[in-house]
């Protein structure tokens, strides 16, 4: 029996190649993109979920009440960590964590490497397999280092390293280190990258900070104890915290700052180390949304549904012609139950065709998805039994619910009216509308959000951030030099050169380089009788003029020796309220205050989802400068690009020349906005593809129902236009209701999404019309082919069965 409804399944599907072809093809290209997104959903779901202890651990959060509301943040002083492991039960083990780069040097090889200062616990609490050299207690030295097998490579030409030295360069100074252990090289998805671990001890502020609770620098993950929950733990923390911070939350008081609902003002908060990469503090609470990857989720499901539902539409639309083959198996005694498995035997062959088909397309387009939508999935995952299992698990229930749904509806027929060739306008209709309208509304909603997301990026690529992006170059100082020494060189190398109109430097860059980093600095001081916290830059004096950066009051730096004041900008002198700016004078150092020199216009040096701050400049040699800015003639970009580069190897032979424009740093700044964008985009073009093969569907299922009545209108007279009308209306009503339910959800979505950007586009009524008006067009195009066709047919044909 079973053979034989194999054989007939085949035989049927073979023999109308059209309908089998479509199907074939939607649910292939289908699955190959679910599975696809699918991987991207789970990469991004799986940061740090790797380790072995990370039910336990957790990243602290100093959450406080501020005058202006409440506050966020992550790091912490450097006694934070001890003494909480000391006072506070509960902590199992306990890690301060500091990345901060630095020049490696061996022999002829100078390296920028990415450095974590941390404690010696940190390989005990995070799983960073530790490949040779002191498992135990990998850097239970201050002159310990551990490398991972790229960084070991890349310094040292190998890993076999155990015991061998360099040197890092700290505050221009060379200091020897030596390799005890060599780790795995990190995984993508962590975010806890490293290419060298050192002892926090041994970083060059610990010593200055090392008993100061008012220097926060630095990050701290705690592993607890068994049996301890973070949330007993954050209440047992409550006296540790009124007792190091009591004079920081008297000044949050004193400054009129309201307690929360629990009566305090300064806690700490434990985020779970799998909510760490999904967390975000621009609202001043710490906020865990992985709305990306279920968003990248909810598309792969939506192109799978729009699949399904073409399957059912155009199983139906077959069934039509099949009619007579049912009546005629009914008639020799055939049961429902057979006819069931006989025809939902066909969609597990088109299904199982297909999924194979799919699994192939995805492992051969992985790479250029990943090159496309900038993410770092592993082709692994597919052969990884839980993704196996959940991928077989999907296509189960597909074919018994999808394949099932026609299957059940044929067989169903009654003999008599299958024997006529007629079937019978049922419930099943209002399926298919309803199921239409779903697919529609799914395009239409897809496609607004292309054109919402498009609207936002394009507004953030061209907004005036209050500064020249254009013309300016940025590249880190990742020489041997002295920072502020290297600007100068600089300076004198390019001096008369046409191309180069100034250089200058600071200690962050904007937007984000090349070389991946990014920092801000932040400081409080007391201004007459107040709290007070500004951005904290420390700039060349002509950092203002380099970036185009308009002066509205006072004067610029001029020199390096206008080192004891500061340049503020117009929000810091809003924040410090007083009548007459210039005379302020900020108390940044205990003890040394900096007059305020002039203010310049608020620019944007945050990503365009934050509101211009306060921020404050500071020529500091102390402090030194990382990035340096460099503003070329606009008239041959490229050349002085290059010009750029021969200086700087020039200068620094070892290091490698990082440099990019600052329009280039921005459009880095919003990587993920723009791969929302293009998977929506590839979504919408997809759905729209699928819902005109539901479409076709569906026009060949209507015009083989009413292929009679075409031909009797034909007769008396109607005209080609009036019977495509007839034809197309009811399609074109289903897209109308789909816009009309389709539309405010995206409405709200959009309307959500954008609350994320202090600075935005409007939600114009015109994104909502394209997305409708593309939909109708397309819908139109699509159907009007096959009903202009029937339309144009010659009336004899269709009535000579009468």
């Amino acid at each position: 029996m079973i053979k034989n409804y194999i054989k007939i399944a085949w035989r049927n599907l073979v023999k109308d190649k059209l309908n089998t072809g479509l199907n074939v093809i939607g649910l292939s290209v289908a699955f190959a993109v679910a599975i696809l997104l699918g991987m991207a959903a789970m990469y991004q779901l799986s940061f740090d979920g790797f380790h072995e202890n990370g039910d336990a651990i957790y990243k602290i959060v100093k959450t406080q009440q501020t005058p202006k509301g409440p506050l966020a943040g992550t790091v912490h002083p450097a006694p934070f960590a001890p003494s909480l492991a000391t006072e506070v039960p509960g902590v199992k083990r306990i890690t301060r964590y500091l990345q901060n780069g630095a020049i490696a040097i061996q022999g002829d090889r100078e390296i920028d490497m990415n450095i974590v200062w941390v404690d010696k616990d940190f390989f005990s609490i995070f799983s960073f397999p530790i490949i040779s050299g002191d498992q135990n207690a990998p850097i239970g030295d201050l002159s310990s280092v551990v490398l991972t097998e790229k960084a070991a490579k890349n310094l040292f030409g190998s890993v076999d390293v155990i015991g061998r030295t360099f040197n890092l360069l700290i505050n221009g100074n060379e200091k020897p280190f030596t390799v005890s252990a060599i780790a795995k090289n990190n995984v993508p998805e962590t975010n806890l990258e490293f290419e060298m671990a050192i002892r926090f001890e041994s970083h060059q502020d610990y010593l200055k900070h090392k008993e100061q609770w008012d220097s926060q620098y630095h990050d701290v993950y705690v592993e607890l104890q068994e049996g301890v929950s973070s949330v007993s733990f954050e209440k047992s923390s409550e006296s540790f915290m009124d007792l190091h911070y009591e004079k920081a939350i008297g000044m949050l008081k004193r400054d009129g700052a309201s307690a929360d609902i629990n009566g305090r003002y300064m806690n700490i908060e434990l985020v779970p180390l799998v909510d760490v990469h999904f967390a975000s503090f621009k609202n001043g609470f710490v906020e865990v949304s992985r709305s990306l990857p279920y968003l990248i989720l909810g598309i792969a499901f939506l192109i799978l549904f729009i699949a399904c539902v073409n399957y059912i539409n155009m199983s139906i639309a077959k069934s039509a012609k099949r009619l007579k083959e049912i009546g005629m198996r009914k008639t020799l005694g055939a049961h429902k139950k057979q006819l069931f498995f006989q025809f939902w035997s066909e969609s597990l062959f088109v299904f199982l065709v297909s999924i194979c088909i799919g699994v192939l397309l995805s492992f051969a387009f992985v790479n250029e998805f990943k090159t496309t939508f900038n993410t770092n999935l592993n082709s692994d995952l597919l052969l990884k039994p839980s993704f196996l299992i959940g991928l077989l698990g999907i296509v189960i229930l597909i074919t018994i619910f999808v394949g099932g749904y026609p299957a059940l509806l044929m067989s169903r027929l009654g003999t008599i009216q299958s024997l006529k060739g007629k079937l019978e306008s049922t419930g099943s209709n209002n399926v298919r509308d309803v199921l239409m309208v779903f697919q529609f509304g799914i395009a239409i909603l897809l496609i607004t959000g292309t054109l919402v997301l498009w609207g936002q990026i394009d507004y953030m690529r061209n907004k005036d951030l209050g500064y020249d992006k254009e013309q300016v170059v940025s590249f880190p100082l990742n020489g041997k030099r002295n920072s502020n020494d290297a600007v100068e060189l600089l300076r004198a190398e390019l001096k008369g050169n046409p191309d180069i109109i100034s250089i200058s430097g600071a200690d962050n860059n904007l937007g984000l380089g090349i070389d991946g980093s990014r920092s801000s600095s932040k400081i409080g001081f007391e201004f007459e009788g107040r709290a007070v916290t500004t951005n904290f830059l420390v700039v060349d004096h002509e950092f203002v003029h380099t970036l185009g950066i308009d002066l509205v009051l006072g004067r610029n730096f001029e020199s390096a020796s206008d080192s004891l004041v500061v340049v503020i900008n117009e929000s810091m002198a809003k924040e410090l309220g007083v009548e007459d700016v210039l005379s302020a004078q900020l108390e940044i150092e205990d003890g040394v205050y900096f007059p305020v020199l002039g203010v310049v216009k608020d620019y944007n040096f945050n990503d365009l989802d934050r509101a211009i701050e306060p921020i404050t400049f500071l020529i500091s040699r102390e402090w030194g400068i990382t990035y340096a800015y460099a503003k070329v003639s606009p008239n041959n970009m490229a050349n002085s690009f290059e010009t750029l580069e021969k200086t700087w190897k020039k200068l620094e032979p070892n290091a490698e020349f990082l440099g990019s424009f600052l329009d280039e740093n921005i459009d880095r700044t919003f990587n993920r906005e723009k791969t929302t964008a293009k998977m929506i985009s590839s979504g919408s073009v997809l759905a729209i593809i699928l819902s005109c093969m539901g479409l076709f569907a569906m026009s060949l299922l209507i015009v083989s129902q009413r292929t009679k009545e075409i031909g009797i209108r034909k007769v008396v007279g109607a005209s080609v236009g009036s019977i495509t009308y007839i034809l197309t209306k009811d399609f074109l009503k289903l897209v109308l209701v789909a816009f009309l339910i389709a539309s405010p959800i995206a409405w709200w979505l959009m309307r959500e999404w954008l609350q994320n950007y202090a600075y935005r586009i409007d939600l114009s009524v015109w994104f909502f019309v394209a997305a409708g008006t593309i939909a109708v067009l397309i819908a139109i195009l699509t159907i009007g082919t096959r009903t202009i066709k029937a339309a144009r047919a010659n009336p004899v044909k269709s009535l000579r069965t009468e």
